[in-house]
């Protein structure tokens, strides 16, 4: 398995991670649970109408966190809008229940990559693992 399926894989398993965004000089967090591998890069959805999209339009870099019967997997990067098709129907067919929210010709249904991407896989008792993407 490559390092970036793995770290793919940890978000499909918590179902729930947390992303990290700034807005101005304060930070905001909230609870995620999207994650695609598609074409070798990480993607995240969103909606464009969300403060989160504006907020990361303004200052892209990000970072996620996760949390796993004891491990923990944090990824910081930089995230990189995707307006291609074919990436949102990706998405809606691997998390079916995001239809009833959005629709690839919505102009709303955001995708983001993740490129410059560190991924540290933690926990108290082994040393930490760093991967890059």
């Amino acid at each position: 398995m490559k390092d970036i399926e793995r770290v793919c894989s940890f978000l499909d398993e918590v179902h729930t991670y947390y992303l990290a965004t700034v807005e101005n000089d304060q930070p905001r967090v909230r609870a995620f649970g999207t994650a695609l591998l598609y074409n070798d890069r990480l993607y995240i959805q969103t909606g464009k109408v969300k403060d989160v999209s504006k907020q990361i339009s303004a200052n892209p870099k990000v970072e996620i966190c996760a949390f796993k019967d004891g491990k923990w997997l944090r990824i910081a990067g930089e995230l990189v809008n995707d307006d291609d098709r074919d990436v949102k129907v990706a998405m809606l067919e691997k998390m079916p229940s995001l239809k009833a929210m959005y629709d690839p010709d919505d102009g709303n249904m955001q995708m983001l990559y993740f490129k410059n991407a560190t991924a540290t896989f933690s926990s108290f008792t082994n040393a930490p693992e760093t991967i890059s993407f």
